[in-house]
């Protein structure tokens, strides 16, 4: 049985879950690489495992350096509104036989990572600037509802 390559199984994954778009999950997969290069420097073994908090890093920081404001638009854009988001993605990953974990990682480990708005929105606002009224209530996306609607 020929083994199964990125690009295939990502096609055999967003077939079966359509929330998120491709872009995201590639995204996904160069921060991995990213984060895993970052803690490797200054060591001489190499590092195969990033923990959900370390990728989570990971994600935030290199966000930032390749979208700069644009981050949320981007994110919204693939479907991704909370580091809940980014932790489904991983395990869909995982589930695709992309991504390896251990036993002690689990998808709760994702679901309190940071808040977009403090890592995405705030660096770019203005000093002095009030910040906008956050709203206690969590929004229900549809697609957490259904899976197979999207989101514009």
């Amino acid at each position: 049985m020929p083994k199964t390559g990125f690009s295939e199984a990502l096609d055999e994954l967003l077939e079966q879950d359509t929330r998120y778009d491709r872009e995201g999950y590639l995204f996904l997969r160069d921060s991995l690489e990213f984060t895993l290069k970052q803690k490797r420097k200054g060591r001489s073994s190499e590092i195969r495992h990033v923990t959900a908090a370390e990728l989570m890093d990971g994600v935030r920081v290199f966000a930032l350096r390749e979208f700069g404001p644009m981050v949320p638009t981007v994110f919204n854009y693939w479907g991704v509104y909370s580091c809940g988001d980014l932790g489904v993605m991983v395990f869909n990953l995982i589930n695709a036989g992309i991504f390896g974990k251990n036993d002690n990682d689990a998808i709760d480990d994702f679901k309190n990572g940071f808040d977009f708005h403090a890592a995405f929105v705030a660096p770019f606002l203005p000093e002095n600037s009030p910040r906008p009224i956050q709203h206690s209530h969590t929004i229900e996306r549809v697609a957490d509802a259904d899976p197979e609607r999207r989101l514009p």
